[in-house]
């Protein structure tokens, strides 16, 4: 049988007739843009999350650009990002103007390692992004109390962590901005991009909206250069509908986790402590001993899905190259080359689940 990573289809067969009704009112509406359902998605997100601002942008990539706009940072200011995640990370940084520090991560969650951050931290460190990779909270605890100590803004890279709990607070409203991704295979996607940042601070959430729209608070008047970074209407509806699900897709994905990880054999599973709620937007293990490849193909030839979550680190990939950040990160690198993501969304069914582990368990 085939078993993809994710299938976005099964999950609008089982909302069509909602995600139908909302695309058509949208239609219906003629408003497009800035209209109802922006509002009322910003409304809902921030009462689920318990903020008192949420903004919805175009994309998880725009998200994180603004929230380290938001913090005003020259180009000798420096922000400190975990060398293993998906590049916008860093790339956000680079783009808002500031300089990109990285720091490797823990070899059991794969998310920035608070032991490391203080000798990375210099008179120039203005903020840490600690990003909840696969959807496993960071340590926010260390991280923040490194960070008060030394006056450092905390922004929260959220993309795969939508509904993910760090000792029963949802990861987004832990720092000082956090930032979202609707990008369609995320735990909470829409039907293209879409994004949006999270904050208590009323400064930032005033800077943050007013940059999203090309730095203007009142139609043709601007104040700053700005963007256009605005969450559009028929994105909002659907993630609107989508809202009311999330928990308990949320909570299927972790069943399909401890399923997998009292039945696979022969590889690392994916370690998560008791003290947070990961929300497995990735399931990921360790292949060991550069056997990857092989056990990828393997599993193609079953009909199994698998994808790699992210074979070159940041500060290895080229653009950074030629910047000058080449250093080592040997957690990061050794992660780069073991890390397989098996399907895990919540239409799985038990027989699909089943395949999945018999083929691996069969894997010689």
């Amino acid at each position: 049988m085939e078993v993809p990573l994710i299938d976005l289809k099964a999950q609008y067969r089982n909302i069509k007739a909602e995600l139908d009704y909302a695309v058509i009112e949208v239609l219906a509406n003629g408003h497009y843009i800035q209209g109802p359902e922006v509002k009322k998605i910003e409304e809902e997100m921030a009462k689920f999350f318990g903020v008192k601002h949420a903004i919805g942008l175009n994309s998880g990539t725009d998200a994180l650009f603004l929230a380290v706009k938001a913090l005003a940072l020259g180009k000798d200011d420096e922000v400190i990002v975990p060398a293993f995640s998906f590049f916008a990370t860093a790339e956000a940084v680079t783009l808002a103007g500031a300089r990109v520090v990285f720091a490797d991560i823990k070899a059991d969650t794969f998310n920035i390692d608070p032991a490391r951050l203080e000798s990375k931290i210099t008179k120039n460190t203005r903020a840490i992004i600690p990003v909840h990779l696969y959807g496993q909270p960071a340590d926010m605890d260390e991280i923040l109390t490194i960070a008060k100590a030394k006056k450092i803004r905390v922004i929260e890279d959220c993309a795969q962590s939508i509904g993910a709990e760090y000792k029963g607070v949802k990861t987004g409203c832990i720092g000082d901005i956090g930032c979202l991704s609707f990008f369609p295979t995320k735990n909470l996607g829409c039907a293209g991009d879409g994004g949006m940042v999270l904050t208590n601070i009323d400064e930032f959430a005033v800077r943050m909206r007013l940059l999203s729209a090309h730095g203007s608070a009142s139609k043709y008047i601007h104040s700053a250069i700005g963007m256009n970074s605005r969450l559009d209407e028929l994105q909002a509806a659907i993630i609107r509908v989508k809202l009311k699900y999330i928990q308990a897709w949320n909570e299927r994905r972790r069943k399909n986790a401890k399923f997998y990880n009292e039945n696979l054999k022969n590889l690392i599973i994916p370690f998560s402590p008791e003290s947070v709620k990961h929300v497995y937007n990735q399931y990921t293990v360790r292949v060991l001993n550069g056997k990857r490849s092989l056990f990828q193909a393997y599993l193609k030839e079953k009909g199994v899905a698998t994808a790699v979550h992210y074979p070159i680190p940041m500060h290895k990939q080229q653009a950074y190259a030629e910047l000058g950040y080449e250093v080592s990160m040997p957690e990061s690198e050794k992660a780069a080359l073991e890390v397989c993501s098996l399907p895990n969304f919540p239409e799985m069914t038990e027989e699909m689940l089943n395949h999945v582990v018999v083929t691996i368990n069969n894997y010689k």
